[in-house]
């Protein structure tokens, strides 16, 4: 799960300051101390951290602060700001050329994603109204092209090929030209890259900048790599002069040195995260919402962006009413399984809600084999069973097992998960009024 070593140390040292009633700078100080070693073990540069530490620690010993009503709450709130200062502070988009199509070219190492991050911007800029054209400027690696071609399949989208014995610098040339006549009013260059930085991948990808003149070059890193990737990038931006970075696996990193370092280092802002292996698994990076998930304060507008996306609107609207009069059903229950599978593991939808704390989300996910068994438990009751599940006694459920080709046990786990989601479902529609009401506040700021 993403940041999930830095979070959970971040949110037990800042917790320690929330409730207090007067701070002292020794306290501040101590508490910067434990933000500093967490930082520094998850592989965040040192004079990132260095910096940081002091930014944080100047505006928090100030009395302003320290006599305040909420002391610890105006230090995790600077810790908050800084943080997000430190990622970048607002998200940053892709700027498209006034007189299309738009050039987006694609670099990075060998394994860190790019061909595939190529198929997933396609679908985001598809999904925007525009008409990409993906171009297979690859001709190094084996199977680079077919690959693009598959991946331009899934999403729907033209990749534009000349096999690998033309030079990537004519590919490049020929697809822009194409571009104009189809009317696609976006490229995207998958370029090649290497196992490591060279002078000869370096003197292609310029001489790829010079022919096509790109409106930007976004650089695509692994940050699982951490501060390795930090080191990638601030090359490439030396050696080749990038527009924003692409981090890709960041749903795998439990560090995030990468992802509070590459900003820091290179000027240069993270514009999209990859946070799944599915197509539709690259997200528009928020520092703001970010740096409120490591803390533990929720990403609610990102999981309201991801249930939009996800959810039929006849269906949310008919759940909410069935919420607000006590009628959630196993039939429900059900559907809702199958659409939250659409918003990607169970984990990473939690922690985006404010207080989860990322040590008891692990292994919580919707998987496919199990949905299959739940499915298959949920068909083998009644109508009546599954709208009224207090009738489900001991041989009812014992015939459910059977019909279901599954145990007792596995009965028992839906029936608790079912429970578990009713009350869950109960909590949403409380905080719905309360966000109404203006009353929601976030755990933090109590």
């Amino acid at each position: 799960m993403a940041f999930e070593g830095l979070a959970e140390k971040l949110q037990t040292t800042l917790k320690k300051l929330r409730g207090a009633g007067k701070l002292s700078e020794k306290d501040v100080k101590d508490a910067m101390r434990e933000v500093k070693m967490a930082l520094l073990e998850a592989d965040v540069s040192f004079k990132v951290v260095k910096d940081f530490i002091t930014k944080v620690t100047e505006r928090a010993v100030g009395q302003e602060v320290l006599d305040s009503l909420t002391p610890g709450q105006q230090v995790i709130k600077i810790v908050n700001e800084q943080m997000t200062e430190l990622m970048g502070s607002t998200n940053s988009k892709i700027i498209f050329s006034s007189k299309p199509p738009t050039i987006l070219m694609m670099v990075g190492l060998q394994g860190a994603g790019k061909t595939t991050t190529c198929g997933k911007l396609g679908l985001i800029l598809k999904k925007q109204g525009k008409n990409p054209l993906l171009i297979a400027g690859d001709v190094y690696r084996p199977a680079a092209i077919k690959q693009l071609q598959v991946v331009g399949g899934q999403v729907g989208i033209e990749v534009f090929a000349m096999g690998d014995k033309v030079s990537p610098v004519d590919i490049s040339k020929a697809a822009v030209s194409h571009a104009l006549k189809n009317g696609n009013d976006v490229v995207i260059i998958d370029t090649a890259g290497r196992l490591h930085i060279n002078e000869e991948l370096m003197d292609e990808l310029a001489d790829i900048k010079e022919s096509v003149k790109p409106t930007e070059i976004l650089l695509v890193v692994d940050s699982m790599t951490g501060q390795d990737a930090v080191n990638v990038a601030e090359s490439f931006n030396e050696k080749l002069g990038i527009d924003g970075v692409i981090l890709t696996k960041l749903d795998g990193d439990t560090r995030g040195g990468a992802a509070l370092s590459v900003k820091a280092i290179t000027g240069k802002p993270i514009k999209f995260a990859g946070m799944g292996e599915k197509l539709n698994d690259l997200e528009p990076f928020h520092p703001d919402r970010m740096a409120s998930r490591i803390l533990g304060m929720g990403d609610v507008l990102s999981l309201i962006e991801k249930a939009q996306s996800a959810f039929d609107e006849k269906k949310a609207i008919e759940l909410e009413r069935k919420i607000r009069t006590q009628q959630f059903t196993f039939d429900d229950f059900l559907d809702q399984l199958q659409q939250m599978k659409k918003m990607g593991p169970l984990s990473s939808i939690l922690e985006m809600l404010p207080g989860m704390n990322p040590s008891k989300l692990k292994g919580m996910e919707v998987d496919d084999k199990e949905l299959v068994k739940v499915e298959a438990i949920i068909r083998s009751m009644t109508k009546k069973e599954r709208h009224n599940p207090d009738i489900i006694n001991g041989s009812r459920r014992k015939r459910i097992a059977a019909g279901s080709g599954t145990s007792i046990q596995d009965v028992n786990r839906v029936m608790k998960n079912f429970e578990q989601s009713k009350k869950m479902m109960k909590q949403f529609a409380g905080m719905e009024k309360d966000m109404k009401k203006g009353k929601m506040k976030m755990p933090f700021f109590r």
